[in-house]
């Protein structure tokens, strides 16, 4: 058995996402396992080399998960033969200049989404990957969820027979940071500084749609900023620019139709932060985090509208459960050792930075339709 190290540049570690689940939930894990089975009786070792603006968070960082690499000059780790691949969870507002250069040192290229702030930007990325003939992929962790997991093991088993519609609801209270701190940073709410939750989340919303359910064919949406004022990790006010919730209406080729509302000004009366609801002929399902439940078209209730009285259906315990029949691991360190076989063994893969456009794109729809009030159909991209 033979170990071999696949050097990556880990740019935006010190940030919540970059860390936790990128850094400490899959390379970290990753190396704790032994290492990325090839197949072949070989292993494949990430060695990441921590790269960012602040020194001393980074020095940190190394220090307590005994990691020997870290540099804060991005140029010159770039220019390090040794550094197999690129990969960028900053801001986004910094992404595009980063990967741009990684590119063009010859870096295979994994990054968080969006790619870019517009779609000329995500689709160039793209462009220049394919010339320069690296590998590339994009963050798209919600379809290793174990509840889509199981919604999309019913969709390939004919579950639901012809699908009519997708309902989806994702959000919580995001506190304003004044009597209590928020749990996302401020640049979020600031649309100077790549911040919005259409931006955030209508790439990941147009990669499930995409990926369970069809390609997204238009969008209509609903866009707004229900909190004006917030409050800074410093504690100094600042106003809201960016959008904090966005309710969107999308035609999915076939005709099924998904409405999906993205809030963090909202609380939680749910199982779980978010959840779809897909409606079939045959059956129907209710899939959230974790959980994923069914109601058969001969098990479905009668319900009967009745105003003046309580309604005597439990509703909610006429759904049965789906079965885990499997093991699940963290979402985000699948992404990464198919990626990291990917880069290897040139194992399928198709969540690249094209795809990754495709999000942007719909993103950038999205507030379009909002400011113009009306549908856009959206088209297909191609390189």
């Amino acid at each position: 058995m033979a170990r071999k190290t696949v050097r990556i540049a880990m740019n935006g570690v010190t940030g919540r996402m970059g860390y936790r689940q990128h850094l400490v939930r899959s390379i970290l894990a990753i190396r704790e396992q032994g290492g990325v089975a090839l197949g072949d009786g070989d292993l494949l070792w990430p060695e990441p080399v921590l790269v960012g603006r602040r020194q001393h968070a980074l020095k940190a960082l190394a220090e307590q998960h005994g990691l020997e690499h870290w540099s804060t000059d991005l140029d010159a780790v770039l220019a390090d033969p040794t550094i197999d691949i690129y990969f960028d969870a900053q801001v986004t507002s910094a992404r595009e200049a980063a990967v741009r250069k990684a590119i063009a040192a010859g870096k295979h290229i994994y990054c968080e989404k969006p790619t870019a702030t517009d779609l000329e930007g995500a689709l160039e990325l793209a462009r220049l990957a394919r010339a320069a003939g690296v590998k590339h992929g994009v963050v798209q962790d919600k379809i290793f969820l174990p509840g889509l997991l199981k919604l999309k093991r019913l969709i390939d088993g004919g579950f639901f027979g012809r699908i009519l519609s997708i309902r989806g609801e994702f959000g919580y209270w995001v506190f304003e940071g004044d009597w209590q701190p928020a749990q996302r940073p401020s640049w979020n709410y600031r649309a100077e500084d790549g911040g919005g939750i259409v931006v955030d989340m209508f790439p990941h919303w147009e990669y499930v749609l995409h990926e369970l359910f069809g390609p997204v064919r238009s969008v209509q949406a609903q866009v707004t900023t229900h909190i004006p004022r917030r409050w800074d990790e410093r504690g100094e006010a600042y106003e809201a620019t960016a959008d904090d919730s966005a309710y969107g209406i999308f035609r999915l080729d076939g005709g099924a139709v998904a409405q999906i509302n993205s809030s963090w000004a909202v609380r939680v009366n749910r199982d779980e932060l978010v959840e779809f609801q897909v409606d079939g002929v045959e059956g129907s399902a209710v899939a959230g985090l974790r959980r994923c439940r069914v109601q058969h078209r001969a098990a479905t209730p009668k319900p009967v509208w009745n105003p003046d009285l309580p309604t005597p259906e439990p509703f909610r315990d006429q759904w049965q459960e789906v079965p885990d029949n499997g093991e699940f691991d963290n979402g985000f360190k699948t992404q990464w050792e198919l990626f990291l076989r990917h880069v290897a063994l040139d194992a399928p893969w198709s969540w690249d930075l094209l795809a990754g456009a495709r999000g942007v794109q719909l993103a950038e729809l999205g507030l379009r339709s909002s400011a113009e009030g009306r549908r856009f159909e959206v088209p297909e991209l191609t390189l």
